[in-house]
């Protein structure tokens, strides 16, 4: 029993595009050669997409998968393999099979009957689709054009949303319908049923005004705001002015507000009713008639000495019967003074500050503009002074001044002279500086300040600043005599000197060694200085310098110098005559040795 695969092949009835919900046979086929006629098990499997979806046993050549009603999921790509007694066929080839069309989605809302700002919730349903899909929601409203979301599932053949029931919403209509992708594009599926859901909307409220809209103040006022809804769940009214919530109330369909009217509360008052997400608004203008003007504070003075007599005054234009108080303004809290509307008190400087009077009449009260008094003290004679400490400048560097007062009311005036030049103004409260940046040698006194404030005693003046110009130190040298040489044991005057430079000086002379040697110091009132330094020795050989300073804090220091120290005359003549006995008393002793061994 010999046989051999010639080819297996795969087809589809009625044809590779089959409606959705027709009935769909795959059909496997395996050509065999025999040598002779005998049965052959054959193993048949079917693939959908690479996924086994069918498999048989049969001694017939054909296999059929049958599919009674296709659905859009038997999109795809099939083929076939065959294996016979062990051995394994061929594949088949691969055909692409299109159910078009897609099954009619079921559209489920979960209520029929919904209030204005209540939510309806929505689920769309492709019994038989497999995902990924997408759905798509429309809400539908009679002469408009219908609003649609769009929400694709990954996982599942079902979504559900949410709708919210707008304001004016009435009867509405919900219907739906699915998409997926195939190998050509999009597929859509046919609308869904469409849902019916009807709307209970609330009425807008009523804002009314007891006794009108229209009073005068002091009477009293009230508003009255209400609705009429289906029911009072969710429901919250709100009554504001402008951006103002006055009153609020939930779950409930009246509110109240009352107030004595002021003419601040004139204007647009508003009641609004919310259920969800869903507003309404009622309107009403106010208009409340002045009962008196705003009362006028006036003072005597407003710019008055300590112990002087002050008188504040309270009126309204046209109007006399009311009851007044006058009042200090202060950030605690108004401070009553008296309740009148006269008020006259002695000042002192702790009653500056800001005072208004108030009317009442019917209970309503007024504020005038408050008035601002300054009560002043005199200002002391103020102090000249040196920032830092002395009344000493160096040329070239600036000089800081500071004026001070210790009394006196703020804000004080100083004024900076130097000599009998003005300088600068400065208003500050106790104290101002002056820097003056063109010090010369001439600049050595004549400073003074002026102080003054609103106080009538007029302008206070300092004594006169004399300052002093110190000239720092200039050109420093050094000299010697005797200059170069000097014999051991004589004497040296070493002279330091300074071109220019402010009187005392301190000189200091050193000696050049490893290191830096102090050998003499001294203050003058000179711009020079003589050191004699006694008995010099050989070990006094080197190089000298000298430094000079002074109050400009800044050392100077002059070229060094060199002193050799060398033998004195007679110091020679002693070391050459022992040189010259030497030399005589060792030729003796030669020509006595000489002698005596030529004798021998």
């Amino acid at each position: 029993q010999v046989f051999t695969f010639n080819r297996v092949e795969i087809r589809v009835q009625p044809s590779l595009e089959v409606k959705n919900g027709a009935p769909m046979s795959v059909i496997c086929h395996a050509d065999i050669s025999k040598n002779t006629d005998f049965q052959l098990k054959h193993n048949f499997t079917i693939f959908k997409d690479g996924k086994i979806v069918f498999m048989t046993v049969s001694d017939k050549e054909d296999a059929h998968y049958e599919i009674p009603v296709a659905k859009s999921s038997d999109t795809g790509d099939y083929e076939c393999i065959v294996k016979a007694d062990g051995k394994l066929g061929f594949s088949s080839n691969s055909v692409y099979v299109w159910v078009a069309g897609m099954t009619k989605p079921i559209l489920t809302a979960d209520k029929k009957e919904v209030l204005e700002g209540e939510v309806v919730k929505l689920r769309c349903e492709l019994p038989e689709e497999v995902p990924p899909l997408e759905f798509f929601f429309r809400k539908i409203k009679t002469n408009s054009a219908p609003k649609e979301k769009r929400v694709p599932e990954q996982n599942q053949n079902f979504s559900e949303v949410e709708y919210y029931v707008e304001e004016g919403d009435n009867i509405l209509q919900f219907d739906c319908f699915g998409k997926r992708q195939v190998r050509s594009g999009w597929e859509s599926s046919q609308h869904s049923n469409k849902t019916l859901v009807t709307v209970k909307p609330f009425i807008k409220p009523t804002l009314i005004t007891k006794p009108s809209s229209n009073v005068t103040e002091g009477d009293q006022i009230e508003f009255e705001c209400s609705t009429v809804v289906a029911q009072i769940r969710d429901i919250e009214i709100i009554f504001q002015k402008n951006r103002t919530i006055l009153n609020s109330v939930r779950d409930k369909k009246f509110l109240k507000y009352s107030t004595v009217a002021t003419q601040e509360d004139s204007g647009e008052y508003l009641c609004k009713v919310e259920q969800g997400a869903v507003s309404k608004t009622t309107k009403l203008n106010v208009f409340v008639s002045e009962l008196f003007p705003k009362p006028t504070l006036s003072a005597s003075m407003t710019k008055l000495d300590e112990n002087k007599d002050l008188i504040l005054s309270c009126s309204i234009n046209g109007f006399r019967r009311a009851n007044f108080s006058i009042v200090r303004k202060s950030s605690r809290g108004d401070i009553l003074l008296k309740n009148s509307r006269v008020l006259a008190i002695k000042v002192n400087v702790n009653d500056t500050g800001s005072y208004a009077c108030k009317a009442e009449v019917k209970g309503i009260v007024k504020e005038s503009k408050p008035v601002r008094i300054n009560v002043y003290a005199p200002v002391s004679k103020p102090t000249l002074s040196v920032v830092s400490g002395s009344p000493e400048v160096v040329l070239g560097k600036p000089l800081q001044l500071i004026c001070h007062s210790v009394m006196g009311t703020p804000p004080i005036t100083f004024t900076f002279y130097k000599g009998d030049e003005m300088k600068k103004n400065v208003t500050n409260d106790t104290y101002a500086t002056f820097l003056d940046e063109d010090i010369g040698l001439d600049d050595n006194g004549g400073y003074k300040c002026d102080a003054r404030n609103n106080h009538s005693s007029g302008v206070k003046t300092s004594n006169i600043l004399n300052v002093t110009v110190i000239v720092p130190i200039r050109d420093a040298s050094l000299g010697s005599v005797p200059y170069g040489e000097v014999e051991v044991g004589s004497d040296t005057a070493f002279l330091c000197s300074v071109k220019e430079g402010s009187w005392p000086i301190d000189f200091k002379f050193f000696k050049k060694t490893d290191h830096e040697v102090l050998l003499h110091e001294v203050r003058e009132y000179s711009d020079r200085t003589i050191w004699h330094k006694k008995t010099m020795k050989r070990k006094d050989t080197g190089t000298y310098y000298c430094m000079a300073s002074n109050r400009a804090s800044v050392d100077v220091r002059s070229r060094p110098i060199t002193i050799s120290v060398i033998l004195a005359a007679w110091q020679k003549g002693v070391i050459a005559a022992f040189v010259l006995t030497a030399m005589a008393g060792a030729g003796a002793v030669a020509l006595w040795w000489f002698l005596r061994k030529k004798k021998k």
